[in-house]
């Protein structure tokens, strides 16, 4: 069987980075990209900040007013500012597809995992010391071309390449061997396992769980049990680095959806009620706009002003075409009206946001 070698990219801090390389008078300034704010107020979260920013302790997915917040608290420290911008998608889909091009001249096999991540097949290189010769010729024209950087993990499978991507970020590089892949995870701690995200470690941590080294010492019997079946065979394989997932060129569509985050909190009916009708003229929108002709699954996204967050859904046999507009908007009410009285929201919680999407396309 030929060796893998596989590697993933992964850049730093992409939207805020991209926006400090299209700025001059950025650089070297705290960026953070994300929702819109107004003096201090704003409704939505943080998409990405610069290593600048993180050192005001600001981060992907905070409260953008938050952001905000501690921004000003590193001012009156005598620190400047946080530069707070709009998300421009159209600006960073054009650096991807650039940053894709150039790993595309140097391997056929690319998969795009998401706007600033890539897998690419290096196997062809025989060796890893030669694969690691490619990464940093990759990583140079990326910084030349596009004035950003990024980090890359070299490993003979998806999931050890995407782990030791993040361990030496920004602007590093990591290899790791076959034989060095235990030795490599044992002391990571376990959220560093795609698959274990909050909920779950605390489950482990319960457990007296905290490095992937803690996990090893589990059966699949015992994984299963804490975890449910399929969860914990699939961490029972991580742990020990074990992955054959083949490099996916092509990603299908599984879904299409838009999310509202209101102004202010709410609980008036009609500004609720008005605002899942435009989602689900835009929605259906792009439904009929796009390749698939039936979907069977709808579900809806509710976030409370305490950022409690709730979804609903619902599956049909008979599937919904572009003739069923009505059919459509009349279930998308069943579904969001329990969250206006007691049934889905018993303690009448205003709410912040709203979210609809479409599954199961056909």
């Amino acid at each position: 069987m030929t060796k893998r070698i596989i590697a993933h990219l992964d850049m730093d801090a992409f939207f805020a980075s991209v926006e400090e390389a299209a700025t001059p008078a950025f650089l070297g300034k705290p960026i953070v990209v994300g929702s819109e704010i107004i003096n201090g107020v704003g409704r939505g979260v943080v998409s990405t900040a610069n290593y600048k920013a993180r050192e005001y302790g600001i981060h992907s997915a905070l409260p953008i007013s938050i952001a905000w917040q501690l921004s000003k608290k590193a001012e009156q420290e005598g620190k400047p500012p946080a530069i707070f911008l709009p998300v421009d998608f159209e600006l960073y889909n054009k650096t991807s597809a650039h940053i894709k091009s150039i790993i595309k001249s140097y391997s056929e096999i690319i998969e795009q995992a998401s706007i600033d991540e890539f897998y690419f097949d290096l196997s062809f290189a025989t060796t890893f010391e030669k694969a690691k010769t490619i990464c940093k010729k990759i990583k140079a024209e990326i910084k030349q071309t596009e004035r950003i950087t990024c980090s890359v993990g070299i490993a003979p499978n998806k999931l050890i390449s995407k782990i030791a991507a993040g361990i030496n970020k920004p602007d590093g590089m990591l290899l790791v061997k076959e034989k060095e892949i235990q030795t490599f995870l044992n002391p990571l701690p376990i959220r560093e396992i795609p698959g274990i995200g909050p909920k779950t470690a605390e489950l482990l941590y319960i457990e007296g769980i905290q490095t992937i080294k803690d996990l090893t010492n589990l059966s699949i019997e015992k994984l299963k049990d804490l975890l449910g079946n399929k969860s914990g065979e699939s961490i029972y394989y991580k742990v020990k680095g074990i992955d054959n997932d083949p490099i996916t060129e092509f990603h299908e569509v599984k879904s299409i959806g838009e999310q509202i985050t209101f102004n202010q909190n709410t609980l008036e009916a009609r500004i609720i009620c008005e605002a899942f009708n435009s989602l689900c003229d835009n929605v259906f929108k792009k439904f009929t706009e796009s390749n698939f002709t039936k979907f069977t699954h709808i579900a809806i996204t509710v976030r409370f002003a305490d950022f409690e967050t709730k979804t609903t859904s619902k599956t049909f046999k008979e599937p919904f075409t572009n003739k069923n507009k009505d059919k459509f908007d009349l279930e998308i009410l069943k579904l969001e009206l329990p969250f206006l009285d007691s049934r889905s929201n018993p303690h009448q919680k205003p709410i912040r946001l709203i979210g609809l999407r479409i599954e199961k396309l056909l």
